[in-house]
């Protein structure tokens, strides 16, 4: 409980920085243009390994472009570790960042194409004491919606390739630009089989 709270304090104090310049989506509609090939034109992707963007907080994405960016200076040492976001993060300034992250957030998601299980839906809500995995509810909310104000992305109607791709990524170690390595710990205890339960339960999520 002590790791959630700190983790919760460290998100707010993420999310105040991502929000030190204010988006315009009217503005971020134009920069756009060059995420729709993999997102979509409004953000709700097609592609089920790449994220909908749509409907996801401003705050939230605008971290990860400046995470992808650091990744990419950093030579993967700092930051988010892709190569191609890292490239077409690079020629993004704060402002095209928060702009862009505007756009998107003030788009509406389309219904994900996961399928509810009990499994999932026992280790979303529950998670599993023995193997120390956290329940997914207390951070991304019953209805899988998030928590913006902390830092906490929304999962309900995201691609579930993409969110089992993510959730493996956590699990090897070569995803780690999580608060607190709060979803490396959770990952780090789930199956094969519990990742996809848990991935197409959170896309079925509207």
């Amino acid at each position: 409980m002590k790791k959630f709270i700190m983790t919760v304090l460290l998100g707010l104090s993420a999310v105040a920085t991502a929000n030190a310049v204010e988006g315009n989506a009217e503005a971020g509609k134009g920069k756009s243009a060059m995420c729709a090939a993999c997102h979509g034109a409004d953000g709700n992707s097609l592609v089920p390994m790449y994220p909908k963007l749509a409907g996801q907080s401003a705050s939230y994405l605008a971290k990860q472009l400046a995470e992808f960016k650091l990744g990419l200076t950093s030579g993967g040492k700092s930051g988010r570790a892709n190569a191609i976001m890292g490239g077409m993060s690079m020629a993004l300034s704060e402002q095209d960042m928060a702009d862009i992250s505007a756009f998107y957030a003030s788009q509406q998601s389309t219904d994900g194409d996961g399928t509810a299980s009990a499994e999932g839906k026992k280790l979303y809500l529950g998670g599993n004491a023995e193997m120390e995995v956290t329940a997914c509810v207390a951070c991304h909310g019953i209805n899988g919606k998030g928590m913006p104000s902390a830092g906490f992305p929304a999962l309900a109607g995201q691609n579930a390739d993409y969110l089992k791709i993510q959730l493996e990524a956590f699990r090897n170690g070569s995803r780690n630009n999580d608060l607190n390595g709060m979803m490396q710990g959770v990952a780090a205890n789930l199956t094969d089989e519990e990742i996809t339960a848990l991935s197409q339960y959170s896309s079925s999520l509207k």
